[in-house]
């Protein structure tokens, strides 16, 4: 059992996993995340990159030291047994994928309202989602999702995580997966926003689900759940970020909630 909060450290290119939350793919996989403290994860794909243990940095692909944010990512990891003071990512990296997709950032924020959205360098450990996968959210957040969901409990109501924070990578993986599929930009827009535009990259944004009901679906509205997170949530610091006719363009979601403190 863990002993304390795990923390995500949240480089541009690499994330720093604590290895006991991070599945094994294979034996060598298991051996070497037994040994480890942490791994060093690549955000474009989730290729694992290096296990680090008291022996020292292990490579797992073939010239380590020229994979982009390799230096950063050790860095981040060095500090960690000091006063990590947790700070915003740059965002220059991110014009890059907006370009990749033919979108211009300052045209698309005028167009539907919404902001930038930096990611932060730490991340807490807030529990597990539905799908059993590690919930990283900012530190306020986890604590608050921590109390709502005990809240709900206690008023016979069962709360569960669909997802939580997510990287710009991964924002720009979403729409190249639907490219694939046949969907235009201007089609995957309507439900998701651009990268750097979630408000999952915050940190501060909960997907919301009840089970027995589907993930991330209107009729999630029509759940017990939903009409108590109507009533509660406020309290909580969580607010419904995209209701009915929004002036962002984005479809209803009444299972995104973001905690503004």
């Amino acid at each position: 059992m863990l002993r304390t909060a795990p923390l995500l450290l949240n480089g541009a290119e690499i994330e720093i996993w604590p290895a006991a939350l991070l599945r094994a793919r294979g034996n060598t996989d298991a051996r070497l995340l037994a040994q480890a403290t942490h791994v060093l994860r690549r955000k474009r794909d989730g290729r694992y990159l290096a296990t680090v243990s008291a022996r020292g940095v292990h490579s797992l692909v073939p010239r380590l030291p020229s994979e982009p944010g390799v230096a950063q990512a050790l860095q981040l990891l060095d500090q960690r047994a000091q006063t990590l003071e947790p700070h915003l990512q740059p965002l220059h990296a991110l014009h890059q994928y907006l370009h990749h997709l033919g979108l211009d950032a300052d045209r698309y924020a005028a167009d539907t309202g919404l902001s930038l959205e930096a990611e932060p360098s730490v991340l807490h450990f807030a529990g597990r989602d539905r799908f059993a996968r590690p919930l990283w959210l900012r530190r306020g957040a986890a604590h608050a999702w921590r109390r709502l969901r005990r809240h709900a409990a206690i008023d016979g109501i069962a709360l569960d995580a669909i997802s939580g924070y997510r990287s710009h990578a991964y924002q720009l993986g979403i729409f190249e997966r639907k490219q694939a599929r046949g969907q235009s930009v201007d089609q995957i827009l309507t439900v998701n926003a651009a990268p750097g535009f979630s408000e999952h990259h915050s940190g501060r944004a909960l997907d919301i689900g009840t089970p027995g009901a589907p993930p991330a679906e209107e009729q999630f509205e029509t759940t017990a759940a939903f009409a108590w997170l109507q009533t509660h949530a406020g309290q909580h610091g969580f607010h419904l970020s995209y209701p009915r006719d929004n002036p962002h363009g984005i479809v209803y979601e009444p299972w995104h909630w973001c905690w503004r403190g």
